[in-house]
């Protein structure tokens, strides 16, 4: 194999890994890694960058090309024999076509692999694989970190009752210990609840940010994550008594109380909404 088919099989490799590395401890470093995964799993993401790293620098020790080594033993460590050892060797060698047919029938599979060339197809998947992980990667590292937009919050959310909180939710809410509830919890509450009356009245104080509301007003919405972005889950409740409601997308944190509608749905009666920019930890987990 040529030295560009080497040195792109190794960047394909620890190069790509390595990248990913850098950018998981730069975020870690920054305090920006809670924007993709739940910040209790930062410590296993770090070590395995660390360990990554590593790897990587032990890569170097190898020549290109050791990575396409798979153990075969070529003979090159065998003794050489003298000049009379071949002779003798050579009187007494069989006819070459006794020698062929004496020798093990090479696998069909391998003579295959061996006279057939890749196909131009799969070299061009190959080729198109690789650039676009380059790309992905390359981008990642050189474009600032963000949060998850309202509108993938919007398109994921398919109306179901959510699947996160615990199951003490509703009873934890029913008591009136609500201090630490946030969007997630008060959409467990307000899903699941079979007597609404008992929350009304109760003081809340929230901030995420206005997505569409379906019986006027908005609702409040906030992405939670159980391990990382790639599970974020959307959460609302639904905010009463605002008219006009803020921009879809901008982040508000609301104070009122929870509310009951004649049909049985709760809602927030909000007393304030005040406008504020995005916080530094966007996710609810």
């Amino acid at each position: 194999m040529r030295r560009p088919g080497l040195l792109s099989t190794r960047w394909l490799g620890v190069g790509l890994a390595s990248v990913l590395a850098v950018i998981t401890l730069g975020l870690a470093l920054t305090g920006r890694l809670g924007l993709y995964i739940n910040p209790e799993s930062a410590w296993f993401a770090v070590t395995m960058a660390v360990l990554t790293l590593a790897g990587t620098a032990l890569s170097f020790t190898l020549p290109l090309g050791a990575e396409a080594d798979h153990g075969h033993e070529h003979g090159h460590d065998r003794p050489h024999p003298h000049a009379d050892q071949v002779l003798v060797s050579a009187a007494a060698a069989p006819s070459p076509t006794a020698a062929a047919s004496a020798l093990p029938e090479r696998p069909a599979r391998d003579r295959v692999r061996a006279a057939r060339p890749a196909h131009p197809a799969a070299l061009a998947a190959s080729a198109v694989g690789a650039v676009t992980a380059s790309g992905v990667v390359l981008l990642a590292l050189v474009l600032p970190p963000a949060a998850l937009s309202a509108e993938l919050a919007m398109a994921r959310d398919v109306g179901a009752p959510p699947l996160f909180a615990g199951a003490d939710a509703v009873t934890l809410a029913a008591t009136g210990d609500t201090s630490s509830f946030g969007i997630g919890e008060w959409a467990t509450v307000f899903a699941t609840a079979t007597d609404p009356d008992a929350f009304a009245g109760d003081a809340v104080t929230l901030t995420g940010f206005v997505t569409p509301g379906d019986h006027g007003g908005f609702d409040l919405t906030r992405l939670v994550i159980t391990h990382c972005v790639i599970d974020a889950q959307p959460a609302s409740v639904h905010v009463a008594g605002s008219d006009p409601a803020p921009d879809t997308g901008q982040w508000v944190t609301i104070t009122g109380t929870i509310g009951s509608t004649t049909d049985g749905r709760l809602e927030i009666d909000a007393t304030a909404i005040e406008p504020i920019t995005e916080p530094g930890d966007p996710y609810e987990y």
